[in-house]
């Protein structure tokens, strides 16, 4: 198994998302008595953190006078994209216990960071907007960019996030999935909308892709471009066992829980997730408009389902594929050159940056071994949300032409 990632969660995944949430919430609390201002530094006004500059500099700044090393750990990716992961940055302190650091320009996106103050990670305590995640938390901030861009947020007809709830019999708990439906979706319409299922990675919740990976948005731009089709998103929970989560980052060595966690999640989404969506919504029960992908846990996920479904999905995309077994004849058995036929696209990426690399390189030289056809991607950039971004803008205007 393959994966970048680290951290520890409850074993109960429902009583998880609570605890972390009160996790969250003290991580905060504690960061800001951390920094509790003294009486001088009261009158100095609050922090200012971060301030992004028109050259696309940004400054952090965090207030804690006792702490004797403090560090900004940035997601970031400076003009061109960086090749790997970046290594945390030191702050410095200046007389009135104000930490602060300004980086290099960064490109237009948005990024996730947090503090490390004497080996303590903290949020942001000057900064109310978080990263979702079941394991950890950051800070988020926005570099803003020409509204060309994708994800930024533009004066253009704008799609619907709708929140569904539900209690899985094959999973045996209660979970959510998020839909999107286009601008101007017409519930009666004669011809049904295609639909894209679209799958979150390993710590993420069924939130990550509108909250950080702005796919809503990114469908928004797309179809008023006329760049892509107007489809549904549906963006389901994907843990079909749980108490992977407890794993933390330690996954090595767990492959009957991760393989029971493909095959649950799999079964949900087939008997629960998409009949409920094919009763609730105006859309296609043809395979060739319904099309598959994720990135990360959920890339493993696109291809366990997609290439083992090919009547149900016509259209599969991998992106950072994390957790796969490489003993892929097994996972795809009598998987060869026919598939051609029902397949309109297979879309493989990774970031060039990125540990998953070399696995996600076998997975494509195995399948073209076996003379499946496959659109091989490889991107600058590491294991992040800026790369995936990207992967969504250019894989979704291929689908339904």
């Amino acid at each position: 198994m393959n994966w970048t990632a680290a951290g520890n969660a409850p074993k109960n995944f429902a009583g998880s998302r609570i605890a972390l949430a009160f996790s969250a919430a003290a991580i905060i609390l504690s960061g800001a008595l951390a920094c509790a201002p003294s009486s001088r530094a009261q009158q100095e006004g609050p922090i200012i953190s971060p301030e992004v500059g028109a050259d696309h500099r940004v400054t952090f700044r965090f207030r804690d006078p006792n702490a004797k090393e403090v560090l900004l750990e940035l997601d970031s990716m400076p003009k061109a994209m960086a090749p790997g992961p970046q290594k945390p940055l030191p702050m410095t302190k200046d007389d009135h216990g104000v930490w602060s650091v300004t980086t290099d320009p960064l490109d237009p996106d948005y990024y996730g960071y947090s503090f490390i103050a004497d080996g303590v990670g903290l949020d942001d305590p000057a900064n109310s907007r978080l990263t979702p995640n079941l394991i950890y938390h950051s800070s988020q901030m926005h570099v803003p960019g020409p509204p060309d861009l994708s994800w930024e947020l533009t004066d253009v007809p704008h799609g619907v996030l709708h929140h569904h709830f539900y209690h899985s019999a094959i999973v045996g708990d209660d979970r959510d999935y998020y839909v999107y439906t286009p601008p101007g979706y017409d519930p009666h319409a004669k011809a049904p909308y295609p639909v894209l299922y679209l799958l979150h990675g390993y710590s993420d919740d069924a939130s990550g892709w509108t909250a950080v990976g702005r796919a809503n948005i990114i469908l928004d731009n797309l179809i008023a471009q006329g760049k892509a089709k107007p489809m549904l998103v549906v963006m389901t929970l994907g843990y079909g066992a749980p108490e992977v989560i407890q794993f933390g980052w330690r996954l090595q060595g767990h492959m009957d829980v991760f393989q029971k966690n493909y095959e649950r999640f799999r079964d949900a989404l087939i008997g629960e997730v998409i009949p409920a969506i094919e009763v609730s919504y105006n859309v296609s029960k043809d395979g060739k408009d319904r099309a598959i992908a994720g990135l990360s846990m959920g890339g493993s996920e696109t291809l366990y389902t997609g290439l083992n479904m090919l009547d149900r999905f016509a259209y599969i995309g991998a992106f950072s594929a994390g957790g796969l077994n490489e003993d892929y004849a097994k996972d795809f058995p009598g998987l060869d050159s026919t598939a051609n036929a029902k397949l309109k696209g297979l879309w493989i990426s990774c970031g060039k940056g990125d540990g998953l690399i070399v696995p996600n390189t076998k997975l494509k030289d195995w399948l073209v071994s076996k003379g499946i056809k496959v659109q091989w991607v490889e991107t600058p950039g590491v294991h992040q949300w800026q790369v995936w971004r990207r992967n969504l803008t250019a894989f979704v205007p291929q689908l339904f032409q």
